[in-house]
C-alpha cells in the first residue's frame, strides 16, 4: 500500500484528530437514539454527552504523533500533556461549571414564575463530561489513530 500521507505527516495527524472528532459526534447521535429514543441531529455540534469528542481528537493526536514520530520524542510528550490537560478540564471544570449552569436556570426559572415581566434565558447545561464519557472518547481516541495510520501508510 502506498503512503499517502507521505511527507505531510502534519496533515494526517490533523485530519486523523478530525475525522475522529467528527467520528465521535456521530456515536453521540447514535448513543442518543439509544438512551433517549430520539434521533437529534443537533448533537453533531453539542458538547458533553457520550462519548466526549474532546478526549477523542486528543488522544488520537497523541497518538498519531506517536507513531510518526516516536513514542519517545518531545514531540508527543508534549501532546500528552496537553490531552491530559483537555480530559481532566472536560470531566471537572467544565463538568462544574454545568451544574451550576444547572442550579442557576433552576433559581432562574423560580424567579420567572415569581416575576411573569422577566425574560430569562436558560444557560446551557450539559458542558462536560463524566470520567467513562472521557475515557470512552479516550479510547475511541486512540483506536481511530491505529486504524487511519494503518488505512494510509505501507
Amino acid at each position: 500500500m502506498l503512503n499517502f500521507f507521505e511527507g505531510k505527516e502534519g496533515l494526517a495527524v490533523i485530519l486523523a484528530a478530525i475525522s475522529a472528532n467528527f467520528l465521535t459526534q456521530c456515536l453521540k447521535m447514535i448513543f442518543n437514539v439509544f438512551t433517549a429514543k430520539n434521533f437529534e441531529f443537533r448533537l453533531l455540534t453539542k458538547t458533553g454527552g457520550m462519548p466526549s469528542s474532546h478526549s477523542a481528537m486528543v488522544t488520537c493526536t497523541s497518538t498519531y504523533i506517536g507513531l510518526l514520530g516516536g513514542w519517545n520524542s518531545v514531540t508527543f510528550a508534549l501532546s500528552v500533556i496537553v490531552a491530559l490537560i483537555i480530559m481532566h478540564d472536560a470531566a471537572s471544570v467544565r463538568r462544574s461549571v454545568g451544574q451550576q449552569a444547572r442550579i442557576l436556570n433552576q433559581l432562574a426559572g423560580e424567579l420567572f414564575t415569581l416575576n411573569n415581566e422577566a425574560k430569562i434565558e436558560k444557560i446551557k447545561e450539559l458542558l462536560g463530561h463524566t470520567p467513562i464519557e472521557v475515557f470512552v472518547g479516550a479510547l475511541i481516541g486512540c483506536l481511530h489513530a491505529l486504524v487511519f495510520h494503518w488505512a494510509f501508510t505501507s
